[in-house]
């Protein structure tokens, strides 16, 4: 192998004539971009949503809705997945940290229990806040849930 010799591989390479190097190569004085206006001049970009000047979209539509700055974000948990927990890892007693060491809440989420599902052990319950059926049905299976 020789330096002469070395080619790129297929497919790397998809245009074989380099723009602006003269008027011999076919791709020289203006190179392809046309005469004057903004396209040509170099380090043109256009901005995302740029319409020529005329007002974009995004600013033709009326802005809507409200978002509630005191707004809180719970993280449902079922009575479903303690159960499995329960079941899984035998415990009498679940609590934040038990979540946040089983991958199922964040250290910084608010945890709220929901009632889809049954729970069939006992289990001491601990979070931030329960829906109406499932601090039920955790009392109906004889364990205490404990409002944070």
């Amino acid at each position: 192998m020789n330096l002469n010799s070395i080619r790129p591989a297929s497919g790397a390479t998809h245009n074989s004539k380099r723009l602006g190097r003269g008027q011999g190569s076919g791709k020289g004085g203006t190179s392809t971009k046309g005469h004057k206006g903004q396209k040509s001049r170099s380090g043109y970009s256009q901005k995302i949503g740029f319409e020529g000047g005329q007002m974009p979209l995004q600013r033709r539509l009326p802005k809507f809705g409200f978002t509630n700055i005191n707004r809180k974000e719970y993280r449902g948990i079922n009575l479903d997945t303690l159960q499995l927990l329960a079941d899984a890892q035998n415990l009498t007693e679940i609590n934040i940290d038990t979540l946040v060491q089983n991958g199922l809440a964040k250290k910084s989420e608010i945890v709220k229990i929901m009632g889809r599902g049954e729970l069939n052990s006992g289990v001491t319950v601990s979070a931030h806040k329960f829906t109406k059926s499932a601090e039920e049905a955790i009392a109906k299976a004889g364990g205490k849930a404990i409002t944070l």
